[in-house]
């Protein structure tokens, strides 16, 4: 269960439990995501995406985007478009 890599991460935000990435490929609410780095292998379901402080249903490849997540994820952690 990789899947396709879409992203990998640059920053997080601890407050607003929100990962901060570019992105390599398309994303849209309700993908499944898989995050892997460090100790954590987490998956879950796409809720939640912002580019530019401001709530988009999709983004596409080269979108510098937001993604609300459930767990902590370090810079460099892996995210995995589950299909």
């Amino acid at each position: 269960m990789e899947g396709k890599l879409i992203g990998e991460v640059f920053n997080f935000f601890e407050n607003a439990r929100v990962v901060a990435l570019k992105l390599e490929g398309n994303l849209k609410l309700g993908d499944t995501i898989r995050i892997v780095g460090g100790d954590k292998d987490f998956t879950q379901v796409v809720d939640s995406i912002q580019i530019n402080g401001k709530n988009v249903d999709s983004a596409k490849k080269g979108d510098g985007v937001g993604i609300k997540i459930s767990e902590k994820a370090n810079k460099g952690y892996k995210v995995y478009k589950v299909a």
